[in-house]
Parts: structure tokens; sequence; C-alpha cells
């Protein structure tokens, strides 16, 4: 079994979960922002927030089911679905949460992927084999398998990082920030930032401050670089090429929205130094916005995530401090474009013009 295959699985699932995440996360933030409450009996009469909040609950509530169905599904196709279905809703039920969904649908997928090798049925039940029988015998195993031996250790562990969380420190908050900023900074929409999804994920209510730190971290790159256009016009020190200038013009709309790929053609062509910047912006904002209590439970949105948080003006401010940082070290640390670079900008684009109107008789 390969770590990649393992990897792979686990970002098949994210992209599954990432947008029920989002609405849901949404769709509870707005209803509190108006006052909604969780709807207990609909025969009490409700409103539009009331339910948008319990919308938001009920599908937050769930995600360690479409975590698990997803990597169960990813694993072992449609053989997959109920075993990891019922891995997820018995994670919920001993308060295993998001990690024993995240775990429990590794074991089910491959169960099921395993059963569907070696199980072998006669002809005439070939088509009863991956509908009924293998999804049969796997979710009676994986119910035992959560019940009796991973279950209840993974909601142990759960519990204990939930009181730790719950008594960081305003310093240890701060670390935290920093971690996670450096951790999103530098990955520009990749693996690693996944990874620090699913692990906020994992939290609960406890992560939506980490949750913050992640959409600023992530906007930090597409922001700070073009603060840094603005810099080389002040200062008049050329750090970016006319192509690069012109990626910018889609890089920051992008980034509005929490698109970091926008910035790819600028970091490529800069790596190390993009990294440092990013790093160290992401650091400063993450740090900044965990030491002010900004949280929303909703993991992507950019600037219009703002809706959903707690103390946004604090966030916007640690944006733009993060951001900050960016320009300068990346306007310190980047070479300025010759003269040299400008002028074979210029001679290919005269060439162009003149390769085009060349008329052949």
């Amino acid at each position: 079994m390969k770590l990649i295959e393992l990897k792979r699985h686990a970002l098949t699932a994210i992209s599954y979960l990432i947008p029920i995440v989002v609405s849901a996360g949404f769709s509870l933030a707005i209803g509190s922002l108006f006052g909604g409450q969780k709807i207990d009996n609909i025969h009490n009469g409700f409103n539009v927030f009331d339910a948008l909040f319990t919308m938001g609950v009920l599908v937050l509530g769930l995600l360690p089911v479409v975590i698990s169905t997803g990597i169960a599904f990813s694993i072992a196709d449609k053989p997959g679905i109920a075993p990891g279905f019922l891995t997820g809703l018995v994670a919920i039920n001993i308060g295993a949460g998001f990690i024993g969904g995240f775990i429990g649908g590794y074991i089910a997928g491959y169960i099921a992927l395993l059963m569907r090798e070696k199980i072998k049925v006669p002809s005439w039940a070939e088509g009863l084999r991956p509908m009924l029988i293998i999804p049969l015998l796997s979710t009676f195993f994986m119910g035992f398998v959560m019940y009796y031996i991973i279950g209840m250790p993974i909601a142990y562990l759960t519990d204990l990082l939930t009181v730790y969380l719950n008594n960081l420190d305003t310093s240890e908050k701060v670390m935290y920030g920093m971690i996670i900023g450096i951790l999103s900074g530098i990955d520009y929409g990749g693996p690693i930032n996944k990874t620090v999804v699913i692990f906020l994920l994992s939290l609960g209510v406890n992560g939506y401050e980490p949750l913050a730190v992640m959409i600023l971290a992530s906007m930090v790159t597409p922001f700070g670089m073009t603060m840094a256009y603005f810099f080389q016009k002040i200062f008049k020190k050329n750090i970016y090429t006319r192509n690069e200038v012109e990626t910018l013009k889609t890089a920051f709309p992008m980034g509005v929205c929490q698109i970091t790929e926008g910035c790819y053609p600028i970091i490529f062509n800069d790596l190390l130094r993009c990294l440092i910047a990013t790093g160290l912006g992401g650091a400063v904002g993450g740090a900044l916005s965990m030491m002010w209590g900004s949280g929303t439970p909703a993991p992507a949105g950019g600037l219009f995530a703002m809706f959903t948080m707690s103390n946004p003006f604090y966030w916007f401010i640690s944006l733009m401090v993060g951001s900050f940082v960016t320009a300068i070290v990346l306007f310190c640390l980047k070479k300025s474009v010759g003269l040299d670079d400008e002028m074979m900008l210029t001679i290919d684009d005269e060439k162009d013009v003149d390769l085009s109107s060349i008329k052949i008789s």
C-alpha cells in the first residue's frame, strides 16, 4: 500500500467535502448573524434564519459521514459506500467525530475492496455481489470494528484534544496561528493545505478560529504580491517582468475569492523567495488573527467569508498586515528586473509584430 494512494483517496474525499462544508458554514453563519435558532419542533413556528441555522448545524454534524463515505468510495467504488456511510454514523454516535470517520473510512474502503476481490459467488448471484453481498458483509464488519476496536480509543483521544484546545492561553494560540499560517501560506492550495483542512474540520467549533487563519493565509499570497507591485512603482525597483504584471491582473481578483493558483506563474519563476515571503506573511497574519479571536465555520470563501466571522474587522486587519509583510519581504528578496530583461521583452514584442505583418507573395 503506497503512501501516495492513501493521499489520493483523502484528496478525493476532501474534494467532495469542501463544497458541502462551505455551503453549510455559510448557512449556519448567516442564520446565526440574524438570530437564527436550531429548530427542534417545526410545529412551534420558525423563520427563514432559523431554517438556515438548522440546515448548517445538520450538515456540519454529518461531516464524519461525508469524509468516511468519500474515502471508502474512492478506494472500493460503489461497494464502499454502505460501509463508509455506517462508519461515519457510528463515529458520530460514539463521539469519535471527524477523526473517527477519517480513519474508519480507510478501513471500510479496504475491507470492501478485499471482499470484492476475494468473495466468489455462483454466476446466477453475480449481480447480487456488488449490490447486496459485499455492502452487507462489509457494513456488519465495520460496525463491529468501530464499536469494539477503534471507535472508543479515537473518541478518547478526540476528547483529550478538545480539552487541550479549550485550555490554550494567548501565547499558545499565537503560536498555533503562526503554524497554521505558515503551512497554509507556503502550499498554495496543494496537499499540505488540504491536510490542514482535514485537521481543522476534525476540531469542530474549536477549529473556527484556525479556519479563519487558513483563509487568511491562502489570501496573503495574491494580496502580498499585488502590494509588492505598488512598492516597485514607489521605490523604482522592478521586481516583476511585464508578463508577471499581467498575471497579477488576474491573480488579485482570484485571491479575493481565496484562489491562490492565479499566482503560480510568479511563484514558480522564483519559488524559494516566494515561499519565504508568503510563509512569513501567513505566520504574522495567522498569529494576529488568533490573538484577536477571529473565527468562522466556513473553510473557504475569501473576503465573502467575512460575513460569517466573529471579529471580522480584526481579521481584515490581520490579512492586511500579513499581506504587507509578504510584500515587504518579497520586495527586499527579489532581484531587480534589469534593462536587458525589459529590452528582450521589447525585442520579442517587436519581432511578433514584424512577423505578423509579413506578406508572402
